[in-house]
């Protein structure tokens, strides 16, 4: 059967379509009220006059569809089967931010917290999504702090030697540490987190109100003091939550500019009548702007799948099919979620003060408009999941030739500039050979040692030039040294995939627009600068070193002398006899010069 057999026996019921080409590979995926009306539509002549629809026609080879009960459980298949295949011809969301989740490691005997943007299924639970990002690093620092759960990466069922750092400092029970608290009190502490983070509030009181009195009945007057704290913190949280919730329901606003093939989109989430946050997002080849069949795709897969909806969407466009999704995200949150046009008023102004965001992004985006150093900081901190923007950030690289002359350097970004006076070269002294991770390990373990020894404050990111390997041996030399490891990340060669520490499976691919990669890659790129360069002149002074200590009677300490003072061996070979007798002894002098211009010289 062929194409147009295929359309004209299509059914006239809801359902999705996807395109394909002659190699089977799916090109796009609609959905439709009336399958047969809405896939015909894409071969009459009028249709093929729209360029991304006649380079779809053109390259369409066969289609499947398949048939769903209502509109409404088309557009929820569609958005899912985009996600699945990306289809070159469907407009794709593509995010320079995921928010935030926090995750609870339920499955573990001692259960941690960590701020996580990736979510699997390996049997810990997971709460958010935290906007601003920074709420969840918040919320996880709390439950260090007051529950004393931890968030390291260390094993707590094995028996440990030491304190783990965060016992000092009272931000974990440490159970399998010495002086650690006992199973019991773990778990307590552990459930206490859990009902915190389920949002059962009222439940936690309850709890912690019938311990301190136990505790206080019993006479552990230093227990109760801690359950009538943090009872006391949790009551003055809940009265800011309910201020905050009388200003003003929770809206979500889009804005977008475009110059096709290139747009930039804003989302701004107001809560509690409050802007708390933002997105930005970005395209660079769109061949046709259509703004309703645009703002349409965006929301099905900014919402269909999401974990909190808002009550409100505010766009700048009517969409086709408002209704139907309005309809399917009533559903999924379980209460009623509007989507609205504003026309007039505080709304309509918000909204225009949205789309008035979305052309500076996007004039920074694609006009090259230098962004300030904070700027950078920020959008760093945003796209790595740091709790604060980074000040100061230290490289390191590895340089050598098949084990020869390993050498490591550490360069400095600090304030939105390279700070070269604090730049660090590290020749290896172990037996490494061309092993970069055991180099890596004694250059990183070196340099925070003196940083201890001296007192020097931690940067606020550690970059390392490399793999997944070089970050965990980095990681490795910061816990040797007993260190909270800070922010650390690497970025690999060729792919610029950039990895954090702690969060190795949500590697971050950015844009190459991206003004925060294009930062990480110069920093990356001296780094490598700084080493090779240290490299070429250990390499150089050996060879000159090597060809002078081959002359007979000359020996490595004289060699060293005359490479000091003369820099090279062509500057030695133009020097004359006298002139070298100023630097050696006499005999030694006539014997290098000789060597160098033979006899008759």
């Amino acid at each position: 059967m062929d194409l147009d057999e295929k359309v004209s026996s299509l059914p006239l019921q809801p359902g999705v379509y996807l395109f394909k080409d002659a190699a089977g590979t799916i090109l796009y995926v609609g959905k439709a009220s009336a399958l047969r009306n809405r896939v015909r539509s894409y071969f009459v002549g009028s249709r093929a006059l729209d360029a991304k629809t006649g380079s779809l026609v053109r390259e369409v080879a066969d289609l499947e569809t398949i048939v769903v009960d209502n509109e409404k459980e088309a557009l929820a298949l569609e958005n899912s089967l985009i996600k699945q295949h990306r289809p070159k011809f469907n407009i794709l969301l593509r995010d320079d931010k995921t928010y935030p989740y926090v995750r609870y490691t339920a499955f573990e005997k001692y259960p941690r917290v960590y701020v996580t943007r990736r979510l699997i299924k390996d049997g810990s639970l997971y709460f958010g999504p935290y906007f601003p990002h920074n709420l969840a690093y918040r919320v996880v620092k709390f439950i260090n702090k007051y529950f004393q759960i931890p968030s390291c990466h260390c094993d707590l069922m094995k028996p440990h030697n030491r304190p783990c750092p965060g016992m000092p400092v009272e931000r974990c029970l440490g159970p399998s540490m010495p002086g650690g608290a006992s199973d019991e009190r773990y778990a307590e502490a552990a459930h206490d987190a859990r009902m915190f983070l389920e949002g059962r509030r009222h439940d936690l009181a309850r709890s912690l109100r019938e311990r301190m009195t136990h505790a206080s009945e019993e006479e552990r007057f230093e227990r109760a003091a801690g359950y009538r704290d943090l009872l006391r913190t949790l009551e003055e949280m809940e009265e800011k939550q309910k201020m905050a919730a009388a200003r003003g329901d929770d809206t979500d606003v889009l804005g977008f500019y475009a110059e096709p093939p290139q747009a930039a989109v804003n989302l701004f989430h107001v809560r509690g009548g409050q802007v708390v946050d933002r997105r930005d997002f970005y395209w660079e080849d769109l061949e046709e702007f259509d703004p309703g069949e645009f703002v349409s795709s965006l929301l099905k897969q900014l919402y269909v799948d999401a974990n909190y909806l808002p009550y409100f969407i505010h766009i700048p466009v009517e969409i086709e099919d408002r209704e139907v999704l309005e309809e399917l995200l009533s559903e999924r949150a379980g209460r009623r979620v509007e989507i609205r046009v504003p026309q007039r008023g505080q709304k309509h102004q918000f909204l225009e003060l949205v789309e008035k965001n979305a052309r500076h992004s996007f004039m920074q985006r694609f006009r090259v408009l230098r962004p300030d150093s904070k700027a950078i900081a920020e959008a760093l901190q945003e796209a790595l999941g740091l709790e604060s923007a980074p000040r100061r950030i230290e490289s390191f690289d590895i340089s050598h030739i098949q084990g020869a002359d390993t050498v490591a350097s550490m360069v400095v970004w600090e304030d939105g500039r390279m700070k070269k006076s604090d730049y660090r070269k590290f020749i290896i002294r172990g037996e490494a050979g061309n092993d970069d991770f055991a180099s890596m390990r004694e250059a990183v373990g070196r340099r925070y040692r003196r940083a201890q020894e001296e007192g020097w404050a931690m940067p606020s990111l550690v970059l390392i030039d490399g793999g997944v390997g070089q970050l965990h041996t980095a990681a490795e030399a910061l816990d040797a040294l007993g260190i909270l490891v800070p922010p650390l990340a690497c970025i690999a060669k060729k792919e610029e995939i950039i990895s954090v520490y702690g969060r190795e499976s949500e590697p971050i691919a950015l844009d190459h627009h991206s003004p925060i990669l294009h930062l990480v890659q110069q920093i990356r790129d001296e780094t490598h600068r700084f080493a090779v360069t240290f490299h070429r002149q250990r390499r150089t002074r050996r060879t000159l070193r090597s060809e002078l200590e081959d002359i007979p009677g000359i020996g490595r300490p004289t060699a060293r002398k005359l490479l000091a003072h003369f820099g090279s061996v062509a500057n030695l070979r133009r020097a004359s006899a006298e002139d070298i007798e100023r630097v050696v002894p006499k005999a030694r002098a006539k014997v290098v010069f000789t060597h160098l211009h033979g006899e008759e010289g």
